[in-house]
Formats: structure tokens, sequence, C-alpha cells
């Protein structure tokens, strides 16, 4: 079905029209100044993608203007990500710093017609002579330079005759304007740091309103698709292009994704980083696109939600739910079925004979038969989930107990019979069952039925593992909601990480490798963390397998909630 919204409308009537010869060239222009998160997923899909649906070009372009914020390994992180999404820029990897040489030449060119000047105004007093929403600024005592003295100015700034901050080169439009951007924005100004690709060539460095729109302009975008904040940035985005009298793409705003209980900000994201909240830009609760991919995220999951949130004109916030059932609707399809334990409890069947093993067949995934089946070794002691006995059961219990009947997965029925505990702590350390031999699964005896079924892995077969438990890293879901005086970090979930290191896993995981996705039956979605060595095993929990979001969609559809 052919996709629709107003960004794709506004392109099809371009290209019915004939305007830019009925061509589509996009870019994604990141800012290597930290990790891609999923807001830029959003972005990296819409630009990608529609360059794909019209049989265009999409370029990679490096916004890498402060060289004070932006490193190489930003960089390599961006393009990095990108490919893991599915998407390829060619040989179209472009860098604003390609083009300081013609960006100068852009700029010398505005000071010789009159719309541009250097000034002499310190930060603080610039600000303070832009005026505000309701009152008008005030011109710049230097506003009025002649030609020759702002030429001669900012050459001198290129060649570093001046201080950090001493000078801007600002343009000439009207300090009048009822639009703030409008008011004289400063265009360049200076920098004495050394750059990634540059390095000490530059000590001054233009400003992203001016670099932007020269470099779509250069590499020949048709469509240059930005975010919603940038509404505001599009007259000046034309007025530049229009006193060049050089190529003028068309901009186009949509909303930012807005997501519960996350931050987008990578100014935020950077104190997470910096301030030890979390291990690194790929930890698993962070929203960076290296984060979701270490906890266990497919491209196709990401890829599926961005296209169902869609495009819009008017900022909304997301339910964080819709992403995790993406994930989980695709995870559920490719994942292959295991048993673990996480937290163990002895499980003896008295009845069954010490010195046997039996190999029972297990489904691999019953959402795909073409995955066949595997075998587990099921012997007299096991382990099951402490949490899958009560010595008093509450209502609705319907798991073991004293004298109550489960079925092990895959196996047999079995009876509670008695269990020990520590007499000190109180604490469960074993369970005696008995079991039906001929309850054996896919061979039901006749008329016995059980309410719960249980996972297991036997004793003498299990291997261990640490699994890392992950929740969203902020309880709220507006993280910038908070009390007077504080700030984020005070709505940081103290619970978004739980390491348990004695879990025990059926035999055949042995073999996991790192970023191998299974679901572990009753218990989730769990990845093979990078941590992982064959020594020992590391497992981090992507989701659990409760889908909130899917039982909205049932409802709104007229099912059972």
């Amino acid at each position: 079905m052919e996709k629709s919204d107003f960004i794709r409308d506004i392109i099809k009537e371009d290209i019915r029209t004939g305007r830019y010869g009925g061509k589509v060239h996009t870019r994604f222009p990141p800012e290597p100044n930290g990790y891609l998160h999923i807001g830029h997923a959003k972005s990296i899909c819409l630009n990608f993608g529609i360059a794909q649906e019209f049989g265009g070009l999409c370029n990679l372009r490096f916004d890498d203007t402060n060289p004070i914020k932006e490193q190489a390994e930003y960089v390599e992180a961006i393009k990095r990500d990108i490919r893991w999404l599915g998407f390829d820029w060619g040989d179209r990897e472009y860098y604003a710093s390609d083009y300081f040489d013609k960006l100068y030449g852009f700029a010398v060119q505005l000071i010789r017609d009159g719309k541009a000047y250097v000034d002499d105004l310190s930060a603080e007093e610039i600000k303070e002579y832009r005026g505000t929403l309701t009152k008008p600024g005030k011109e710049s005592p230097y506003r009025n330079r002649s030609i020759e003295e702002n030429l001669r100015l900012f050459e001198k700034m290129r060649q570093g005759k001046f201080p950090d901050g001493s000078r801007v080169l600002r343009a000439k439009i009207d300090m009048a304007s009822g639009n703030l951007n409008m008011r004289d924005p400063v265009m360049y100004r200076i920098l004495h740091a050394p750059h990634h690709r540059t390095q000490d060539k530059w000590c001054i460095y233009p400003m992203y309103d001016f670099a932007h729109g020269q470099s779509d302009s250069i590499e020949g975008i048709t469509h240059s698709i930005c975010t919603l904040e940038f509404e505001d940035h599009r007259p000046l985005y034309d007025w530049f292009l229009e006193q060049l009298k050089i190529h003028h793409p068309r901009q186009i705003e949509f909303a930012r994704l807005n997501l519960t209980y996350t931050v987008l900000s990578k100014r935020i994201l950077l104190k997470l980083v910096e301030e030890g909240y979390v291990r690194g830009w790929d930890d698993p609760r962070m929203p960076t696109i290296s984060g979701l991919r270490r906890r266990g995220y497919t491209p196709e999951a990401i890829r599926n939600f961005c296209e169902r949130i869609g495009v819009a004109k008017s900022n909304t916030v997301v339910d964080i739910g819709l992403l995790e059932h993406c994930l989980r609707e695709d995870l559920n399809k490719r994942a292959p079925r295991r048993m673990a334990v996480l937290r163990p409890l002895k499980l003896i069947i008295d009845n069954y004979p010490a010195d046997r093993v039996e190999e029972l067949e297990a489904v691999n995934n019953p959402e795909d038969p073409g995955m066949g089946t595997r075998r587990v070794p099921f012997s007299r002691i096991l382990y099951i989930e402490r949490d899958d006995f009560r010595e008093i059961p509450p209502k609705k219990y319907f798991r073991l107990a004293p004298g109550r009947e489960v079925r092990l997965k895959h196996a047999y029925i079995i009876k509670c019979v008695n269990f020990i505990k520590d007499q000190k702590s109180g604490e469960i350390l074993e369970v005696h069952c008995t079991y039906d031999p001929e309850t054996k699964s896919g061979e039901k005896k006749a008329g016995k039925k059980v309410k719960g079924t249980l996972h297991w892995v036997s004793a003498k077969y299990a291997i261990d593992a640490e699994v890392r438990l992950y929740e969203h890293l902020f309880s709220k879901p507006d993280p910038m909601d908070t009390e007077p005086g504080k700030d984020f970090r005070s709505n940081l979930n103290p619970h978004s990480l739980e390491v348990l290191k004695n879990c025990k896993l059926e035999p055949g995981l042995k073999d996991a490798k790192v970023g191998d996705r299974y679901q572990f039956l009753r218990l989730g979605y769990f990845c093979v963390d990078p941590d992982s060595t064959p020594e020992h095993l590391v497992f981090n929990r992507i989701e659990t397998l409760k889908d909130t979001w899917a039982k909205i969609e049932k409802s709104q559809k007229g099912g059972s909630p």
C-alpha cells in the first residue's frame, strides 16, 4: 500500500509540477556530538525511506561545525547505527567541513553585497540588543561599518588575530522582525579549537543556520526535511539562499519524536554517561540506537515502529508501549524458545529413577514450524522458578503448592508432596514431588487436566549464566516533570537494572553467540550481551512478555481486552 502523509504529498506535487526536474534528493544531517537515539531513527527512516520510495538519493552529511563538542568516535558510531538500521548512503558521505572554503566565500559575498557585517558586541550584549517577542531589537553600533572594513576584519578573524568571543559575523536583515531568528543572526564565531577533520586550518566556524542551507544547496538537495523546531528558522534558510542566488532546496518540517519514560536530549544523555548513571552510550537502558541494539532490539522492529507512528505537523508524545509492542511482534516470530530459570529453587521428583535421563522433544518456535524441534534433558532433580512455589498459595495461584498438581513444560504432570525450608530464615530450600509417568507431554492421560504449566531446567545439565533485568531508566512518563528545585535526575528509576548471578539455563544455550535473541519461556525476550564469554554467559532481558499495547489495540478494535 502506498504511503501517504503531508511530506510525501508535497513531494508528489513537486514531482507532478516538475519542480527540481522531478528529482528527489534528501539528506540525513547528524551532528557528530553524541550517539544517535530513537528520535534520529525516525528521521533516518523518513529521509532514506522517501528517497527509496521516489527513486531518489539520500546523502549522509555530518554537520561538523562545532569542534568543541565533536569527535571522530561519534562519526563512526553514527555510520554504524545507520547501516544497522538497514540504510546505505553509497558514496555520498559528506561533511559540512568539506564546504568550509565555499561557506567562507559565501560569507564574503554577503559582506560585499552589504548583507553581513562584523560585530564587536559580546554574546550577552547581542542577546540584550536582540529584543523580545513583544519588543523590537536594537541595531548594533557596528552594524553600519563599511564593506571594506568588514572584509578586512572578517579576514583577520580567519587569520586568528582575535580571541574567542571578541567578534562575530552577522547577517544584516531586520532588527524589528517579528521572527527573532531574522534579527541579524550570527553567521560565524571565533573558536580557537582543533577540528577532528580540518585540524587547525580554521579558527572561525559557521553557525548551523548558515551552514545548513548552503550545504543543502551545494549537494543539490531538493527536499530538506527537518524537525519542527526549525520551522521558525525556515525564513532565514530561504533568505540566505535567495541573497546568494544559488540552488534553493525546499525545507519541510515535521514533529520530532517524544517518547514516554524517555529523554531524547543529547545534552542530558551526555550527562547520564559522564556522571555515571549509565555504563556508556550503549547502555541497554539508553534510548540510543546502540543501546537498543545492545539490549536486543531488532532493526526491523525499530523501522516498523517509525512507520507506525508516521509523520505529523504537531508535537505529540508516543507511548513507549508501542515501541515495545513492535519489538515483541517481531521477536515472537523470529526468537527461538528456550527454558531458563532466573531464581532457581531445587525440585526433586521422588519417584523418578535417580540414574534416568530422558531426552524430551521441545518446539523451537510455535509461530514458525520451520524452526523445528530440539531435545532437552529431563532428570530426577530439576530447577524451577522460586516464584512458582508457595507454601500458602494466594487466591488464583495456579502454580505449585503442597498437594497441588502442575505440568512441567514438554514433560510430565507432577504433584507436590513435601518441601524443606530453613527453620531460621523461612526460605524454601527444596520442593519434593511425584510424577505421573502416563502424563508425558503429547501422550496426555485421559481426563487429566491441570491449570498450571511451569518451565524447568535439569540440575545435572544446567549451565550457569548472569542475567541483567532492565526496566525504564526513568520512573515517570515525563522525566522532565520534577518538583521545584529538582531536575531529571530525581526521576531516575533506582530499579532500572537488576543483576542475577546464579541463573540456570538449558544446556543448548552454551553455544549462544553475542547478539543472539531468545524467548525464555514465561519470562520474556533475552539477548546475549557483548560482555558474555564462553566461560561466563551474560544475557540482557530485552522485554517481558506482557504486552499492554496489544491489549489496548484489541480493545479499540472491539475485541476483549
